[in-house]
């Protein structure tokens, strides 16, 4: 409460609406204010202001308004946003998405505190994103290398282990060497897959490397609105305050936007692109611009949202405008899950815009950006050559094209597929890769160094299988 404000508590509730409280009668309130309201048996609940039109203000309720009877409520304003504490005391606890204790343990306390909202990077202050962080994941490294300070989504549908691999990257990821945090945030989870995330990251959070915020479905729609925020204002802190570079991983953002939809609806707002709100893109936005790099500031603030595509539809409203504002996307196949390959990253589909300001020479390995373009390459003719086959039969093809086409199992299994707890090195991943286009002909690795090329076929012994 500002200290020149008098509390004054209000009891002109005009109505409920969905997760809403519209309070009349109010002077002095502003958006994104935070709010006590107490109800006739004394529990107190929480609330942020989100609309304020003369003297009515639409308060949305982090508890949910399950139980509440307007007649019996009291509403005081407390004169400044939301705030959370920030520092270390994040790390190594498991929270729900408004930062209650779910492990059993203390509130979360920190020296100071943050608004939750938080604000976008501004642009003239943003260093560009460079160096990796490596997330064990061959298909990523090597194809689609994550950036610090950029923000690659993952797209994928409704059976597809897209949960699984987020898990993984937030267990396993790593900036080799430097002070490194995972912020985990689970919007929508079931039961049992909020178990599953706290039990596959309960070593990495034991040693002091991760918060974790896990929404579930029956949790308040409100909460899920606010759990990716939460996140990201522990991140910044841990990021451009202590030094550390922090992957915040957010999943899943199509519930969130759903969430944001129902809110937007309980609001009587007018509907945009598939009943979403109009402002589906600013939203987004708001929450993906916080990551980055600063000047003059140490870390860095690296984010991977997980969205699911509705009937695997890609022009969607989420994975849509989630496309024009982050900086590439990793997509995950059905087709290629069908395989039984683990990730079912798509490489064709998949794009890392970033990825040549943090893989190379004096960032990776010297070959890295060379072999991620030939693997690429040699996969799209791949693809040129199975579509072809299924045309005029594979008798037909070309002996190149039919190298190409039996190449591509090998690249599924022998460099995409891995297990689920194996962390691979880069120069592990780039072995594989190597692997992989040395069962092609020398003439047709046209996108490798001559040196580069000479060198590694002369230490595959005579006779080996290539």
């Amino acid at each position: 409460m500002s200290p020149d404000r008098t509390p004054v508590e209000y009891t002109s509730v005009r109505e409920l609406r969905g997760p809403l409280i519209v309070v009349a009668g109010v002077g002095g309130v502003g958006w994104d204010e935070f709010a006590t309201i107490t109800l006739a048996s004394g529990e107190r609940r929480h609330g942020v202001v989100l609309e304020v039109r003369d003297d009515l203000a639409v308060v949305a309720v982090l508890e949910g308004t399950g139980g509440m009877d307007p007649a019996g409520l009291r509403m005081a304003f407390d004169g400044h946003p939301l705030t959370v504490p920030v520092g270390e005391g994040w790390l190594g606890r498991t929270c729900d998405g408004k930062g209650a204790p779910r492990d059993g343990g203390p509130p979360v306390f920190g020296r100071t505190s943050a608004p939750v909202e938080g604000v976008a990077i501004n642009p003239v202050r943003r260093r560009p994103p460079g160096e990796p962080v490596l997330t064990g994941i061959a298909a990523v490294d090597v194809l689609t290398t994550l950036v610090r300070g950029q923000k690659l989504p993952i797209f994928s549908t409704a059976g597809l282990p897209h949960l699984e691999l987020a898990v993984q990257i937030a267990a396993q990821a790593t900036t080799t060497g430097e002070r490194f945090s995972v912020v985990f945030a689970g919007m929508g989870l079931t039961h049992a897959d909020a178990f599953f995330v706290q039990e596959a990251l309960a070593e990495r959070a034991a040693a002091g490397e991760l918060c974790l915020l896990l929404n579930t479905a029956d949790d308040p729609v409100i909460e899920r609105i606010l759990t990716p925020r939460l996140a990201l204002t522990v991140a910044e802190h841990l990021a451009f305050d202590g030094g550390r570079h922090v992957l915040v991983i957010m999943t899943d953002m199509t519930s969130y936007a759903e969430a944001l939809r129902e809110v937007s609806a309980a609001r009587g707002e007018v509907p945009g692109r598939r009943a979403y709100p109009g402002y589906l893109y600013s939203d987004l936005a708001s929450l993906y611009e916080r990551c980055g790099r600063i000047v003059d500031r140490p870390g860095s603030v690296t984010v991977l949202p997980v969205l699911t595509m509705p009937a695997g539809d890609i022009t969607h409203p989420v994975p849509d405008l989630t496309g024009y504002i982050t900086e590439g996307q990793i997509v995950l196949a059905p087709q290629i899950h069908a395989e039984g390959v683990y990730p079912p990253v798509d490489a064709l589909s998949s794009l890392s815009r970033l990825m040549r300001k943090g893989a190379g020479p004096g960032r990776t390995r010297g070959d890295h950006l060379d072999v991620a373009a030939q693997l690429t390459a040699a996969l799209a003719r791949a693809r040129q050559a199975g579509e072809l086959a299924e045309l005029v039969g594979e008798s037909a093809l070309s002996p190149a094209d039919r190298r190409y086409l039996a190449m591509y199992p090998r690249y599924l299994h022998d460099f995409l597929h891995q297990e689920r707890d194996r962390t691979l090195a880069l120069d592990e991943s780039l072995e594989r890769a190597w692997r992989v286009l040395l069962t092609l002909p020398p003439g047709e690795l046209g996108m490798l160094p001559t040196a580069l090329l000479d060198a590694r076929n002369s230490d595959v012994s005579p006779g080996a299988a290539p």
